[in-house]
């Protein structure tokens, strides 16, 4: 995906939220905002997108999102290209710590908390919202009934090869035992 700005943003500075008690928040975008997003994502529609949760401080200057994600997508079967629906529920949890250690070697074993991340100045819900969903979409939706067929490609004038003609060894275990047998 190319970098364009996303087509959705909520930003909130953890220095204005209330620091002892959790910052509720609902985003439901609008159709106009949904079909954006819709393209960004390269999808074909997307009827319905919720993202609900809480922003909870941690300690003095640490903050955590518990989430969920609620959205119905339209996307193009990879077999019949058919629209096919999905609908999405998915929890949504993130940590932003103001001290998170920067790894000091070029290359460094991913933390078992892979669910931790540096504290920006601004959080972007929409931003979060935006990477569940991509996360969350499914890789080869399907119609129902959709099969793959098998692919017989040759060039003209030519029979298409087949499985059999791939295993050049697959009769020779027919030949020895019609040889092993005695004539009747």
């Amino acid at each position: 995906m190319p970098d364009l700005p996303p087509p959705y943003t909520h930003p909130l500075r953890p220095a204005d939220l209330a620091q002892r008690k959790p910052t509720r928040f609902s985003l439901a975008p609008d159709a106009g905002a949904r079909a954006m997003i819709a393209e960004w994502a390269g999808i074909e529609a997307l009827p319905r997108l919720r993202f609900v949760g809480t922003l909870t401080p941690r300690g003095r200057r640490d903050w955590q999102l518990e989430a969920e994600l609620d959205a119905e997508v339209v996307q193009a079967c990879v077999v019949t290209l058919a629209p096919v629906r999905t609908g999405l529920k998915e929890p949504v949890e993130r940590r932003w710590l103001a001290n998170l250690p920067e790894p000091k070697a070029e290359e460094a074993e991913i933390p078992e908390d892979v669910s931790a991340e540096p504290l920006p100045e601004v959080i972007d819900l929409g931003a979060v919202m935006l990477e569940a969903l991509e996360l969350a979409l499914p890789l080869y939706p399907r119609a129902p009934g959709a099969e793959f067929g098998a692919a017989e490609v040759t060039d003209a004038g030519l029979a298409p090869m087949r499985d059999d003609a791939r295993r050049p060894f697959a009769g020779l275990a027919g030949l020895l035992k019609a040889k092993t047998e005695p004539p009747e």
